[in-house]
Parts: C-alpha cells; structure tokens; sequence
C-alpha cells in the first residue's frame, strides 16, 4: 500500500488569527494528544481552531517512536487492566478509560483510513509498518475539517481575561491571539510546564522513566546482546519493593528489555531519590526457582557425571555464553565434570540462577522511549473532561500531566484518550454556550 505524500501545513490567515473576534480554540503542542483535541473538537463543530507548535514540523514524537514504526496502542481492551499499565495515573486513569479506551483508538484510526495491526505481544503499528503512516493519517484529518497549524511558534505567555478566554503570546507570532478555550499539550518540553503553573498549576517535579540500569558486573557485560524471556527482576530501595518478570535484555553496561523498563517506571521516583543506586536481584531460573534449580543440578550431576560443565548445559532456555559467565562468577572451570562439581559450587549456582545480586551504579544511557514521570498534578483536573479545576476554559492532556505508562504504545494511548476527551468536552462547551447566548438575544 503507498503511503500518500503528507498535505501541505495549512497556515492560518492574518485575518482568521488577528480578528479580534477569539478563536474557539488554541491547541498549543503540535504532539499525539494536541492533534487528537484538535481534530476532535473541530469534527463536532469548532470552526476555528489552531495548533501552534514550537518545532518546524509537528507529531516528531510520532515520527521517532518504536523505530520508526510507531506503536500507535496495544491491544488491552479492559479499562481496569488498560490503567495498571501505568505507574502514576493508575486509578485515575480508570474512568476516562472507559469512554475512550485502546478498542476506540483502534476505531478511530480505521474511521480515518489507518489499519493497525496487532504483533503476538499486543503492540500494534499502522499496517504500512511506518511511523510516516499515523502522521499523514493525522494532518490529513486535521485539513479535513480545517484546522490550522502554525509551526515555529514557541509560546511564552498565556493570560486570562477578565470577561473570559486568553490571550496567547510567543516567539513566531505577528500578533497576539485571542481564543475562548486553550489547550496545554507540551509533552515533557519544560516550556508546558511553565505555563501551566503560571496559569496556577501545581507541577509535580519531573524525574526520568523508562530507561536501562548500569550495573556493576564484567561478567554480565561479556554477554551483551543477549535476551532472555521470565526473567524476574526484584528491587528494594528503602521500605519500597519493585518486582517485575518478563523478557530482558543483557547490555554492555546493563539490562534492558522490557522488563527492566517497565521496573524503572514503577521505580522511578524511588530511584531518583536513591540517587539510582542499590542493589537488584535477578532470578534468571526461568521459573523454576529455587526447589527446582536445585533438583535438575543433582539430575545432571548424575545423568552426565561424565560429561563437562560447559558441554552438557542443565537449563536450555539460558545461552551457552551466559551459563559460561554464571561458571566463571563461581570460579570454576568449564571443562570439569559433573560428577567432580563441588558441593559448595553447586550452592553458589543455585544462588546465582535463584537471587544473583547486582549493584546498580546509574541510570542507562537510554530507553526505548524516553518518558518523564511527573507534570500537572491530577487532582486540579478534570478527567472526564481534561479541563483544569483552576482555570475555566484551560485543558490539559498528554505527558504535560502526571501521567507516565510502560512500553508497548500506552503512552500514545494516554494521548488518544486525553485529546478525544478534551476535544468532545470543548465543543460540549462552545455549543452550549451558543444555546445560552441565542437565548439572551431573544
């Protein structure tokens, strides 16, 4: 399938942006959840609505992600198990998850002529395989129904009116704008954040999430590139634990892999405040624990008493070049034989395979996706609705909130549900408030 060339920006005329009339809507960040309020709000009746977007061109997060693939959402149809994806904005999360949820994005994209398909592990990706495919899905749908983006427009003052609405002032603009609604839809850029506490928001302070451990082990490092599936991953940093199993990924200075990015985001704060240091143990038995380590070694050490440590390799879902480095951490030669292990070695293999423990030395130098947890405290919004509890008229979705999933396309999910939200609760309102205003004049 060929992937049309993306449309032209549709730049707002001098005379739609200075009228002194005010625009129903200003969208500032061109990112996922922007886009979607902005097309929302304009496919249920909002005429005039702007996207002012900091960057030369918009949705770069779109473009970058999953390789550049994008993993639009996941297949999780469950609001409940949908929002335990999330380490900050779990329970939250759960009612505006029931209106507009993984199954509504997958919809809403077919609606606007983007099939996603799902991969064995529930990620899906637009069926051209192509992060070019969501954007042009995106910008086609917002010339549609005539939204009007501006680009290189860094946004430096939003101020409340007296009689209602902002007045929006930055970098890139000829003149003020003037709009009933405003959206904050910044992402993690420092510049959201700004606006919104001036706007009288409270900003929880954002730390890093998603991201790989440095470790303190040579021997783990010799096996770099290895991946291996039911690995349970447990940290204590002070009184809190994190546990996670899953698939991880064996770094030249680390682990990665999905398991460990999903601990770092449930540990993030935790590590953060530890300075990420600590200790992590690592249970690589692939299920089997300790009981059952400890009776398929005495089975080997009588099945292949004559055979060598390193030719006959007791766990195969292990690679032989880590099981080589679990022999070299215990100091024993790989080409004795079973029947020759010691007793005393054979505790310690248990020990490693079951609990090896690993200092953590920093944070790695990156994440599959870069995510930051923390930004607009949930409580001062509406999340029905994405509207500020502290400025009528003020809406807020996507990472600018205190909102932050693991990988696997819950993050863009995050950005689908807040901006369909938020664009349905803006109409609601604008209509509304022509309803009221005609009955004024009668």
């Amino acid at each position: 399938m060929t992937v049309p060339g993306p449309p032209a920006s549709v730049t707002a005329t001098t005379e739609s942006l200075c009228a002194s009339r005010p625009l129903d809507l200003i969208v500032i960040g061109g990112g996922p959840a922007g886009y979607m309020a902005a097309i929302t709000a304009a496919e249920q009746g909002l005429r005039e609505v702007v996207v002012l977007e900091a960057t030369p061109e918009p949705l770069q997060k779109v473009r970058i992600s999953g390789g550049g693939r994008c993993n639009v959402t996941h297949a999780c149809w469950d609001p409940a198990e949908l929002s335990s994806h999330y380490p900050r904005g779990s329970r939250p999360l759960r009612g505006p998850f029931s209106r507009f949820a993984c199954g509504d994005a997958i919809a809403w994209f077919d609606d606007h002529g983007l099939t996603l398909v799902e991969e064995p592990d529930g990620r899906m990706f637009p069926q051209q395989n192509r992060s070019e495919a969501v954007i042009h899905c995106l910008q086609n749908a917002a010339t549609r129904v005539g939204v009007q983006l501006r680009t290189k427009v860094m946004v430096q003052r939003v101020e409340v009116q007296r009689d209602g609405g902002f007045v929006v002032d930055g970098r890139g603009l000829d003149q003020r704008l003037k709009a009933r609604n405003v959206m904050l839809a910044t992402g993690g850029h420092p510049s959201g954040r700004k606006l919104a506490e001036s706007l009288g928001h409270h900003v929880v302070p954002p730390v890093p999430s998603l991201f790989s451990l440095s470790l303190q082990s040579k021997a783990l490092a010799a096996c770099s590139g290895i991946a291996i599936d039911e690995v349970s991953l447990d940290l204590k940093l002070g009184d809190q634990r994190f546990r996670q199993t899953g698939r991880v990924l064996i770094t030249h200075r680390g682990l990665s892999g999905p398991a460990t990015l999903r601990l770092s985001a449930f540990a993030a704060r935790a590590l953060h405040d530890s300075h990420y240091k600590g200790e992590l143990k690592v249970d690589w038995s692939g299920g089997l624990g300790r009981q059952g380590v400890e009776q398929r070694l005495r089975q080997w050490r009588v099945e292949m008493a004559r055979r060598t440590l390193i030719s006959a390799k007791p766990f195969e879902h292990l690679p032989r070049r880590l099981w080589q480095a679990f022999l070299s951490a215990v100091a024993v030669d790989g080409e004795r034989r079973w029947a020759d292990l010691p007793l005393k070695v054979e505790r310690q293999l248990v020990d490693i395979l079951c609990a090896q423990r690993l200092l953590i030395q920093g944070r790695g130098p990156f994440g599959e996706e870069f995510v930051t947890a923390g930004g607009v405290a949930l409580g001062e919004v509406n999340l029905a609705t994405m509207a500020s509890r502290r400025c009528p008229g003020l809406y807020v979705a996507g990472e600018l909130l205190d909102v932050d999933g693991v990988t696997g396309g819950f993050n863009f999910q995050a950005c689908w549900s807040g901006g369909w939200l938020a664009g349905q609760a803006i109409a609601a309102a604008e209509s509304q408030l022509v309803v009221t205003e005609s009955d004024q004049t009668r």
